[in-house]
């Protein structure tokens, strides 16, 4: 069948136009592989630069510093002998100039409360003087940090340049076995709470215990929930069980986080990370997995070899009639790591998990939930302290992150859950 000359000029125009449509759908991976071969063909120098640059650029939030229960355990107080620990100290991973030189604006100081407080008692008042421990820190250094309660409190103090530190509870033991705490806690300034930690509490059951006493939450723990929904704490579900994390989905209102999980993806047999299936619900709920930097998180072969390490030493120190923090194991604890180096994971390993959960659900969905000074001698090469920020960027800049994907890791879907939490309080 043939055409008229007109109509010919027609249908040709018709099919360039309907090229340029059909086209349309690849245009945004046109985009990104050319954005990609871009930052290719950039130096590695270049590369870094621009990894300090974003490190200090975008607000970075890690979702779990355990700077107050290191600081406890030290018996920290703000006297002379003490005073320097928040600003430059020899050990630790986080402090105040290396934070600065690491980029990091907001790490949620963890009010960590061990689990035996919750058969011994005094859970609250443990947790409390961790918060006072915590809100001494602006106190004593006004020109350095400041208290953050809210997304807008920390963006404030950024343009300031001060270090925010927000506050997250982790073990909700605190809450005892009175609902009023949730709203008590919340008006001391605790924006989240990891429900549980090693054991099974009032609230529900953990990923480390093996008791399955509520099999999964309480109902008292579904009231905490709720009562987290209605005053705008964000419910943490790092440490809880798989049971206790897919009944919290079905109780909240409002989205939740992981504060400091990695994937069981690259590690099946540690429960404390989650599950793809754990991930998709967590997107689906409008949620945030926070990456732990811990070698246990990150990669099977290399936690079992450190748990084995650990044994082996352990075997040690007790028939020497020693315990880890005396100071006579200190050279025995030397000698063996020096004839028995541990094996760390690496910067790198930190990326995948990162790229598994973007692959999975998105980059709308995961952050950085470091558990600094709360892993010990776990952390992988490259990131060893809170001044190391910059080689994460770096290495996610070589994976082809773009920078505005790169500023939802750092800060912004935290600060999207935070925020949606805040709208359900309100309404």
């Amino acid at each position: 069948m043939s055409f008229p000359a007109k109509q010919t000029r027609y249908i040709g125009v018709f099919a360039i136009l309907l090229g340029i449509l059909v086209s349309i759908p690849r245009s945004e991976s046109c985009a990104q592989s050319f954005a990609t071969s871009q930052r290719k063909s950039r130096s590695d120098e270049d590369l870094r630069a621009l990894a300090e640059k974003l490190a200090h650029k975008f607000i970075i939030v890690d979702g779990h510093v355990d700077l107050p229960y290191r600081l406890r355990v030290k018996n920290f107080k703000f006297v002379r002998e003490f005073i320097g620990i928040p600003i430059e100290a020899p050990d630790g991973d986080f402090d105040y100039v290396r934070a600065k030189k690491g980029g990091l604006s907001a790490p949620f100081m963890s009010i960590y409360t061990p689990s035996d407080y919750q058969k011994k008692g005094g859970a609250r008042k443990y947790a409390d003087s961790l918060i006072d421990l915590v809100m001494g820190i602006p106190q004593n250094y006004p020109d350095k940090y400041a208290l953050a309660a809210s997304p807008a409190e920390i963006e404030r103090n950024f343009k300031r340049g001060l270090i925010s530190l927000p506050l997250g509870m982790e073990n909700g033991a605190p809450i005892e076995n009175d609902i009023k705490n949730v709203a008590y806690f919340h008006k001391r300034g605790v924006r989240y709470i990891t429900l549980t930690h090693a054991t099974d509490n009032l609230i529900c059951d953990a990923s480390y215990d093996t008791t399955h006493t509520w099999n999964g939450l309480s109902p008292f723990g579904a009231e905490v929930v709720r009562e987290m929904n209605r005053v705008g704490i964000m419910v943490d579900v790092s440490h809880v069980s798989d049971s206790a994390f897919y009944q919290v989905l079905r109780v909240t209102k409002a989205p939740v986080i992981a504060s400091h999980s990695s994937c069981r993806r690259f590690t099946p047999s540690f429960l404390r990370n989650m599950s793809d299936d754990m991930i998709r619900a967590l997107a689906k709920n409008g949620g945030v997995i926070h990456i732990n930097f811990s070698t246990y998180f990150l990669d099977d072969a290399k936690r079992k070899a450190m748990e084995e390490h650990g044994a082996a030493l352990g075997k040690i120190l007790k028939e020497k009639g020693l315990k880890e923090g005396d100071a006579a194991a200190k050279a025995v604890i030397a000698e063996y790591e020096k004839n028995n180096p541990l094996v760390f994971s690496d910067v790198e390993e930190v990326v995948n998990h990162i790229d598994h959960v973007k692959n999975l659900v998105g980059v709308d969905y995961v952050g950085f939930g470091s558990d600094f000074d709360g892993v010990g001698n776990s952390l992988p090469t490259g990131l060893k302290d809170v001044s190391q920020y910059p080689n994460l960027i770096y290495a996610l800049l070589k994976r082809g992150y773009s920078e505005e994907d790169i500023a939802k890791i750092c800060f912004k879907n935290t600060f999207r859950v935070w925020r949606a939490v805040e709208r359900v309080a309100r309404k």
